[in-house]
């Protein structure tokens, strides 16, 4: 049975089984961001997961997300691979700036 982690080597996500190799390799953030963008008082964030988050038994795991920070609004997509989460990293700052853009013509 599958432990449902993964770590990665370069932007390829691996399975791992052991618990222990996952936790230390987990540890170090450095190497799970994909991208972080600012716009305005807004922050566009994409990182690597390490676990599935695809909850079916069907399909690919899900294992990177994009998030928009500092707005009431809320902005969430997960993605299964590094380059589906850099396209969708790109999308979500266009997002980020139209929301900055709107905020500022209100004011």
């Amino acid at each position: 049975m599958s432990t449902g982690k993964y770590i990665l080597e370069g932007h390829l996500p691996k399975l791992v089984d052991d618990i222990v190799e996952w936790g230390r390799w987990f540890e170090d953030n450095t190497h799970r961001r994909v991208a972080l963008t600012k716009v305005g008082k807004l922050s566009v964030s994409t990182v690597f997961l390490g676990l599935d988050h695809n909850f079916s038994e069907d399909g690919e795991p899900i294992l990177f997300e994009t998030m928009i920070f500092g707005s009431s609004k809320e902005y969430q997509e997960r993605y299964h691979t590094w380059d589906e989460a850099e396209v969708g990293h790109k999308q979500a700052v266009k997002i980020a700036e139209l929301w900055n853009k709107k905020e500022k013509e209100e004011n």
